[in-house]
């Protein structure tokens, strides 16, 4: 039996269709933004992607994984081949490939570069982080620095020769951030003086480059208590004073030993221990929050991502071992003497490498969808267009960050359970992309942080006005299926599930409004459950529709064509069904946890 060929970490077939089947991505071009572009220049940037990320980046992760950074002497050291990936990423231009020219960089459209880089996230997740998070720090400079702060910050940043952070989280505060405590004090020099502790900055430390910039969550003297206290500071590790770096009193406290994403570094900081900790102020004095608020949904879109990449990764190894692994023979095969059979030949095998299919390329299509969004709600033609896509893109964002971690969790352990006993093992790599699946349900906010921001305020927000869009686009999606010959089943089934979740968001958002938001949010995380499900089985009747389409223009790939329809049965029959029950949960307010007493437990 030939080698199976190495992991392609995403299907280039599947995230062509997504791009120019389902979407028309080319029709961003038609946009003042992006008029420089074509099909021609998004393919070659999403082939060196492809390239960099299977021959050279997918190597490094297995080593990266098994020695993570470490702390000594007061600094991380990270792996040593981070000296050589960290340069190749800035040389391929993603730390600015959607910013503009006059920040040096390329703008493409956040569809583009949001498939690119789930290839890279897919090869070594840790790695890329780097990449993430200062193009990330970068951005908010480039929102709100002055000029100064884009000359002295946000430039070393994009050119590479510094990383970012966003320093948010304090030990005693987590995910609360109205409880930062982290001080800021003004200077006669401009500058302020910052006292205080971060915990769970990535990549907080690092010795590929010179500096580390932390976009920093901190509060002014004076200012008033909760979120509308704080303020957005840039603070170096290493300060500019006379022409030179020097020491700013940031210091490393400890490093987190983690499950995943071991290739970079979790650490815990302390600020101004010494006294001489400065940071300069970027935007307005209390709108820091609102100010991180500006990449948030650009940032949870990277993590769906995240999520979508990691079970891919892990679906297309799975999927290689069935189809290479011999074993058993089917069940009313009685000759002992027959070859055992490719264990992808055994039902329950293909059961679990359909759900993964269902689960990952659901994913991306969600994904895809919301950074298509994302670029008309900044870049299109119209007020109109841009509120639209707005609403949208807002409403779906919750969504998109959590179903790829959370189901994306439940696909990579069905691809451990394909490799069987090995699937266990560290010789197989599975049980590292399980692991690492797992962080995506915490970052950029937790899945409970996400189903009561869905639920509170994204389902409401404006009247239902991003609810309303949803249900247009679903409907224009069941004209879309019903032309392109597609079980008429299909769409009556996703119309009425559509047509129960705006009856529930209405008794649920009047229980809210007449001051019982306790009955309103109970059943938050169930809310999201049964949403994730229903727009799930939206994107997967539009590729059904795409995939009649492909069908009906003749000889192709009727393989791949057939394997979407398969796959959007799968969804819209066995998963859209759930919805009902969860509304009927949602609707009788079952109140077993919440009644639930600390004791009890």
């Amino acid at each position: 039996m030939s080698a199976p060929a190495p992991n392609p970490l995403l299907s280039d077939r599947d995230v062509d269709f997504h791009l120019h089947e389902v979407l028309d991505v080319q029709a961003l071009c038609r946009l003042p933004a992006f008029a420089d572009h074509s099909r021609e220049t998004f393919s070659l940037f999403l082939d060196s992607t492809r390239r960099f990320a299977r021959d050279v980046l997918a190597s490094s992760y297995r080593l990266m994984d098994a020695e993570p950074p470490t702390f000594r002497d007061g600094r991380v050291h990270t792996h040593p081949l981070m000296r050589s990936l960290y340069p190749q990423f800035v040389e391929m231009g993603l730390l600015s490939a959607t910013r503009p020219a006059e920040v040096g960089g390329q703008q493409l459209p956040l569809t583009v570069y949001s498939v690119a880089s789930a290839y890279l996230m897919a090869a070594n997740l840790s790695a890329y982080a780097f990449i993430g998070l200062t193009t990330g720090a970068a951005h908010l400079l480039e929102a709100f620095g002055t000029p100064w702060l884009k000359e002295t910050f946000m430039a070393p940043l994009y050119s590479g020769e510094w990383t970012g952070t966003m320093a948010l989280t304090e030990p005693q505060a987590g995910s609360s951030l109205a409880d930062v405590r982290t001080r800021a004090t003004p200077t006669d020099a401009g500058s302020y003086r910052i006292a205080g502790s971060k915990i769970f900055i990535s990549g907080g430390d690092q010795d590929f480059t010179q500096n580390v910039v932390h976009l920093t969550l901190a509060r002014i003297d004076g200012a008033p208590a909760g979120t509308r206290g704080l303020s957005l500071f840039a603070i170096p590790a290493r300060r500019p004073e006379g022409g030179r770096l020097v020491d700013n009193d940031v210091r490393v406290t400890g490093a987190i030993h983690k499950i995943g994403w071991k290739g970079i570094p979790s650490l815990a900081l302390n600020y101004g221990e010494g006294g001489d900790c400065h940071g300069w102020l970027v935007g307005q004095e209390g709108r820091g929050l609102m100010h991180m608020f500006q990449m948030m949904n650009e940032a949870r879109i990277m993590v769906g991502l995240n999520g979508v990449a990691t079970a891919s990764v892990a679906y297309q190894e799975s999927l290689a071992y069935a189809c290479n692994r011999p074993q058993g023979r089917l069940a009313w095969e009685k000759d002992a003497a027959r070859p055992q059979r490719p264990i992808v030949e055994h039902a329950d095998v293909r059961r679990m490498l359909l759900r993964q299919k269902t689960i990952v390329e659901g994913g991306l299509s969600l994904l895809t969808l919301c950074s298509w969004y994302a670029d008309v709600a900044e870049h299109g033609a119209t007020p109109e267009e841009r509120e639209r896509a707005g609403l949208l893109v807002d409403l779906l964002v919750p969504l998109a960050k959590t179903f790829p971690a959370e189901k994306g969790f439940e696909a990579n352990a069905l691809a451990v359970q394909v490799h069987g006993g090995y699937g266990y093992s560290t010789e197989y790599l599975p049980e590292a992309w399980l692991r690492d699946q797992k962080l995506n349900s915490i970052h950029e906010g937790t899945t409970g942080i996400q189903g009561l921001d869905l639920l509170g305020r994204k389902v409401v927000a404006g009247g239902g006005a991003g609810l309303r869009a949803f249900a247009e686009e679903v409907a224009t999606t069941v004209e879309r299926a019903r032309r392109a010959g597609v079980e008429a089943t299909w769409g009556e089934a996703l119309s009425q599930a559509t047509g129960e979740v705006l009856e529930l968001t209405t008794e649920l958002g009047a229980a809210g409004m007449t001051g019982d938001v306790e009955r309103m949010l109970r059943h938050s995380a169930d809310y999201m459950e049964l949403f994730s499900v229903l727009a799930v089985a939206w994107r997967w009747l539009e590729q059904a529709a795409a995939a009649k389409e492909g069908l009906a223009r003749g000889p192709g790939a009727p393989d791949f064509y057939e394997g979407k329809l398969a796959a959007a049965q799968y969804w819209i029959r066995t998963e859209l069904p759930r919805v009902s029950l969860l509304v009927a949960l949602c609707r009788t307010g079952e109140d077993s946890y919440t009644r639930m007493k600390p004791e009890w437990f």
